[in-house]
């Protein structure tokens, strides 16, 4: 059986490093924003290219926050695309403004640029980008509609860490960067973790109060804030692979690479475009029988997922809350089949699966 995803073969050959890491923090005796998450900020700003990097404990956190801490009025719109996995459009909501759904391009799933203009209102103060399975948005367009609007721009990186558009990482185009490390991510800690990037002072300022209470100084509450802390021992793991992140990366893209030149035409595969550098987060492929192709490959010993089986609005927690018909989310969330694609994957389990998809 070819699993979809093994965290223990990915994470193995760190295992030294990594229990070195953790037995560190513990016998240090601080365990809450102490060293190890100021060098993590330290160390992921200066790889990502932004002047200030703000650990939590989650990705929906730094979503949350960073919205939170823009200051827009409540109740503004906020544009977002309609196939993004349900934390995006979760965190405008908790922020308390409203999600204007935009369909994606189908051959990216990412946010359709063309499609933005027609979304804005009197109401609209932001845009919410979300750089899916590790390719990155079309920022060039999408900056210039922000600034065109004077628009505040967000960018959920959860499955994007290292993606580029021209040589420039996403995290780094808009107000804020929001990212995920929970286990799965290209960066991931082992349990919950997230860290928001920006060059924005006044941005990174409040957001190091939010995470903290409203607080920087003990007992000093500036804002009405909430615990939301990365706490020092994911730092010290995410520290450990971030110095492996590159790496990784390489492997991931040498396996997609096997894939797209083993793989049927019959299949949808991700678009690829040269000023694009994907991380492939998650190589997912389309084809309308896409239920009866995951049943097969599950026969033949291969594991599959599908990012997303639900699209949010027709999900119930957003029933009265996202509105409109949304026909290419629904395509895309009909259509996509993630195919396995880890560091813990070899080569040859790419070219055996590729083996056996020829066959279907």
């Amino acid at each position: 059986m070819i699993e979809y995803e093994s965290l223990a073969d990915s994470n193995k050959q760190f295992m030294q490093e990594l229990e070195a890491a953790a037995t560190n923090v513990i016998r240090s005796g601080w365990y809450v924003l102490g060293h190890e998450v100021a060098e993590f900020e330290k160390e992921f700003a200066t790889w990502v290219g932004s002047r200030h990097c703000i650990g939590v404990a989650n990705g929906l956190d730094a979503l949350i926050l960073s919205i939170e801490a823009l200051m827009l009025a409540k109740g503004s719109e906020i544009i977002v695309a309609s196939n993004t996995y349900i934390a995006t459009i979760l965190a405008i909501i908790r922020a308390g403004h409203n999600p204007v759904l935009v369909e994606p391009d189908p051959a990216t799933f990412n946010i359709d640029p063309l499609k933005i203009k027609s979304a804005i209102t009197a109401s609209t103060r932001a845009i919410c980008v979300t750089h899916l399975f590790g390719k990155t948005c079309r920022m060039d367009a999408i900056c210039a509609i922000a600034n065109e609007h004077g628009l505040k721009l967000i960018e959920d990186c959860a499955q994007s860490h290292g993606a580029k558009l021209a040589g420039r990482m996403t995290g780094t185009f808009g107000d804020a960067g929001c990212f995920s490390f929970y286990p799965t991510k290209n960066l991931g800690a082992l349990g919950d973790a997230g860290a928001v990037v920006t060059d924005d002072d006044e941005i990174a300022d409040r957001l190091r109060h939010l995470r903290n209470y409203g607080s920087k100084q003990k007992y000093v509450n500036k804002y009405a804030g909430v615990n939301s802390r990365l706490d020092e021992i994911q730092a010290a793991l995410l520290r450990v692979k971030l110095r492996h992140l590159d790496k990784m990366t390489e492997h991931k893209r040498t396996l997609a690479q096997t894939y797209f030149e083993n793989l049927p035409p019959w299949l949808t595969l991700p678009r690829q475009k040269e000023d694009e550098y994907d991380v492939f987060h998650i190589f997912g492929v389309r084809y309308e029988e896409r239920d009866r192709l995951k049943s097969w490959l599950l026969e033949q010993g291969v594991k599959t997922e599908i990012h997303y089986p639900i699209p949010p609005h027709r999900q119930q927690a957003m029933q009265g809350i996202l509105q409109g018909d949304h026909p290419i989310a629904d395509m895309l969330h009909e259509t996509e089949l993630s195919l396995p694609i880890s560091f813990g994957h070899t080569l040859n389990d790419i070219e055996q699966i590729s083996s056996i998809i020829k066959k279907f």
